[in-house]
């Protein structure tokens, strides 16, 4: 049974379309949103493996040389998407990052995660109906990889989240994920994760800051040995994670 949501009882009247949204927007970072996030390491589990992570000082270098990654080649991508939160820049923005990702590995669980997050946020946000819309039209055509970030920055377009606070919430839901696998890889406790998580917020807002607003053109690679390792995973004997 579905709850209304027109009264907003913290303020004893009408409750405005921006109030409401934002149960939405924050929906969209909750862990609890099934997107598959937490089945990828983002090459961390290579890492741990190669021993090249073996401990939490290790593990903080790990997550910043990620973060930095991030910003730098994945930022422009979610950037151009909010700004024009439509069906052709979304496939445009899709094709050339799938061109842009020669790892394997990598590539696979961008489109996976992404696959995820339209499907989820088609069916979650019916006051975007526009998302099951192009969903379905681009299912049809096979020519659209649904790749991840594209994909994020266009749900936050059309769930109103600005463009500073969607780059930032695409830099928070990656330092999320490859910490809380540390966590599931024993690198460190949760208690320890999540004071790392709190010591590395001013880094985390310093790359932001310095890759946020570039456009889909200015995208490179940052932290290429990253990559090498992450390409390692499908090598792995034993795997607890899909990346």
């Amino acid at each position: 049974m579905e709850v209304p949501m027109e009264i907003d009882k913290g303020s004893h009247g009408p409750a405005s379309t921006d109030s409401v949204l934002q149960w939405s927007q924050w929906q969209l970072l909750d862990s609890i949103l099934p997107t598959g996030g937490f089945a990828h390491s983002l090459g961390l589990e290579a890492a741990f493996q190669a021993n090249m992570v073996s401990e939490p000082e290790d593990l903080q270098t790990y997550v910043l040389h990620v973060l930095e990654n991030t910003g730098s080649l994945f930022l422009p991508f979610v950037y151009s998407a909010n700004m024009s939160p439509n069906l052709e820049t979304w496939h445009k923005l899709d094709k050339i990052l799938d061109a842009t990702l020669t790892n394997d590995v990598g590539r696979k669980a961008s489109i996976a995660q992404g696959s995820a997050l339209m499907r989820v946020a088609a069916t979650v946000f019916s006051e975007a109906p526009s998302l099951e819309t192009m969903r379905i039209s681009s299912l049809g055509s096979g020519t659209v990889a649904f790749h991840h970030a594209p994909i994020f920055g266009l749900v936050c377009g059309l769930l109103g989240l600005d463009t500073g606070i969607s780059q930032r919430a695409y830099m928070f839901i990656t330092m999320r994920d490859v910490i809380s696998a540390a966590t599931r890889l024993n690198i460190i406790g949760p208690l320890g994760a999540a004071k790392l998580q709190h010591d590395i917020a001013m880094a985390a807002e310093d790359m932001s800051k310095k890759w946020m607003n570039r456009t889909f053109e200015e995208a490179c690679q940052t932290a290429p040995l990253l990559d090498t390792v992450q390409g390692c995973h499908a090598y792995l004997f034993s795997r607890l994670f899909c990346s």
